[in-house]
C-alpha cells in the first residue's frame, strides 16, 4: 500500500464516519423532537404553577396581616388585663384600709 492508497483509504473512512455521525445526529433529533401537544401541556403547567405561586403569596400576605392583627389585639388585651389587675389591687388595698378604719371606729 503506497502513500496515495493510504490517503484515499483514510479519506473514505473519515467520510463514512462523518456520514454515520450525521445520520445518527439526525435520528436522535428526529426522535427527541418535542411535539406541539407537549409544548401546550408545558404552557398549561407553567400557568398553573404561576397561579399557585400567586395564591401562595396572597395566603402568606394574609397570614402575616392576620398575625399582626392578632399580636396587636393580644397586646391590647394584656394591657387591659394589667390595668384591671392594678385596679383590683388598688380596690383590695382600699377595702383593707376601710375594714381597718371600720374596726378602729367600732372598737372606740
Amino acid at each position: 500500500m503506497n502513500r496515495t492508497e493510504f490517503v484515499i483509504a483514510t479519506a473514505i473512512i473519515l467520510l463514512v464516519a462523518f456520514t454515520v455521525g450525521y445520520l445518527m445526529c439526525w435520528l436522535v433529533q428526529r426522535f427527541s423532537r418535542v411535539s406541539t401537544a407537549d409544548v401546550a401541556e408545558l404552557d398549561q403547567m407553567s400557568k398553573a404553577l404561576h397561579d399557585a405561586e400567586e395564591t401562595r403569596d396572597q395566603a402568606i400576605t394574609y397570614l402575616q396581616q392576620r398575625e399582626a392583627e392578632l399580636t396587636n389585639q393580644l397586646s391590647q388585651t394584656e394591657a387591659e388585663l394589667r390595668a384591671a389587675m392594678d385596679g383590683l389591687r388598688d380596690a383590695r388595698h382600699e377595702a383593707e384600709e376601710l375594714r381597718g378604719y371600720i374596726e378602729r371606729v367600732n372598737q372606740a
